[in-house]
């Protein structure tokens, strides 16, 4: 484990692996570890009827402090999603045509 590894903020983040539908953050914790061990609890703790369903947990590495609420973490999260995506849309459209050329 690094000492990055150690010093960065996770955000631990539900989602569903059939439908593709997200939960949101269930946390934010500081070191990539813990944040597994975190999301591993998250899914030891949760009914069969849940895991059937498709929900599962997994870690991203975050600019959010530790401790952040999950409320708080899954909008600041959503508005950067959203910011990312239209800065890619932005780029492509300035991106030149992709062109079949001549085949030998």
């Amino acid at each position: 484990m690094t000492s990055e590894e150690l010093k960065t903020s996770y955000a631990v983040i539900r989602h569903n692996v059939r439908t593709y539908e997200s939960g949101g953050v269930a946390a934010v914790i500081k070191g990539k570890q813990n944040a597994e061990t975190t999301a591993k609890q998250y899914e030891n703790g949760q009914s069969m009827e849940e895991r059937q369903a498709g929900w599962r947990y997994f870690c991203e590495k975050t600019e959010l402090k530790p401790g952040t609420s999950p409320e708080q973490a899954t909008q600041l999260r959503q508005a950067e999603l959203e910011t990312r995506e239209s800065k890619a849309l932005q780029d492509e459209r300035f991106l030149p045509p992709i062109t079949n050329g001549p085949r030998h």
